[in-house]
């Protein structure tokens, strides 16, 4: 479906002027040290400016769900994000992982699968893909759900060469949509609660 009028944005990517940009930090992630410009709803430029960009990329987040039975599966897994967390650093989540070089978004989803489930599927249901914080990354998330017998789904999982200590844990998704509604943070990222919502809308699409 085309955008409409309505919402398209006032400027595009050439309504800003990249003067320089300098990697600032070179390891698992990258950080670059921008300088630039850009254009003004009120006209004219504005002066130049510096932002740090963390250089992310792509990443594939896949829900588990079991139509069937009426499960759905998260990893629980430690992230450094969360060590402020009230709960603690251990997140539910949707299986997820980056996009290297060459992969497809498919390619991407079921290697994730495999790794972090121990799980193969026929399809995979595209959801969204979106920007989880484009004040300060480049990271574009995609999203699919993928059907498969979770009855005895649950274990632990990862790569330990990549320092991956994941316990795969499969609940009821009408007593986790509930227990969403909680202020306890049971589910608190964007994917996982993006992805949730997506299958309460379309779960009886899935279970048909």
């Amino acid at each position: 479906m085309s955008e409409s009028k309505e919402f398209k944005p006032q400027f595009t990517r050439g309504a800003v002027d990249v003067i320089s940009r300098k990697t600032g930090y070179a390891g698992f992630f990258q950080i670059h040290k921008l300088r630039l410009r850009h254009r003004l709803f009120r006209g004219g430029w504005s002066g130049e400016m510096e932002r740090e960009l963390f250089v992310r990329g792509h990443a594939v987040g896949v829900l588990l769900y079991d139509p069937g039975r009426q499960l759905v599966a998260l990893t629980e897994q430690f992230r450094v994000g969360a060590l402020e967390r009230a709960s603690g650093p251990w997140c539910l989540e949707v299986v997820a992982g980056m996009v290297e070089e060459g992969e497809s978004l498919e390619e991407v989803a079921r290697r994730e699968l495999q790794e972090e489930a121990g799980l193969q599927v026929d399809r995979l249901h595209f959801i969204r893909s979106y920007l989880p914080s484009p004040g300060g990354t480049n990271e574009r998330m995609h999203l699919f759900c993928a059907c498969a017998d979770l009855s005895n789904a649950e274990g632990y999982f990862g790569l330990l060469d990549e320092h991956e200590d994941i316990r795969l844990r499969v609940f009821p998704l009408d007593t986790l949509l509930e227990a969403m509604l909680s202020d306890d943070g049971i589910v608190d990222n964007a994917a996982s609660i993006i992805s949730l919502q997506w299958l309460q809308l379309n779960r009886s699409r899935l279970e048909g």
